[in-house]
């Protein structure tokens, strides 16, 4: 089971932020380390989180690792 998943474990998310536009970015449901369950993205989201792969330095900063709630 996804650690970020389970209950009374607190849920993480990976935030790449924009480069260029404060307040913009994309954020994944992730565990405490960073690792974002590819297979539980939907399609639209798995595609969306290799593009902010793709686009760090480029567009985006290295991701962060945050506590919130995705839930």
């Amino acid at each position: 089971m996804n650690e970020a998943r389970q209950p009374g474990v607190l849920a993480f998310r990976l935030c790449f932020r924009s480069l260029f536009d404060s307040g913009r970015g994309f954020a994944f449901p992730c565990d405490k380390a960073g690792r974002v369950a590819l297979d539980e993205l939907s399609e639209r989201a798995r595609n969306n989180y290799l593009y902010a792969r793709a686009m760090v330095g480029k567009e985006l900063a290295v991701p962060e690792v945050e506590p919130g709630d995705l839930a």
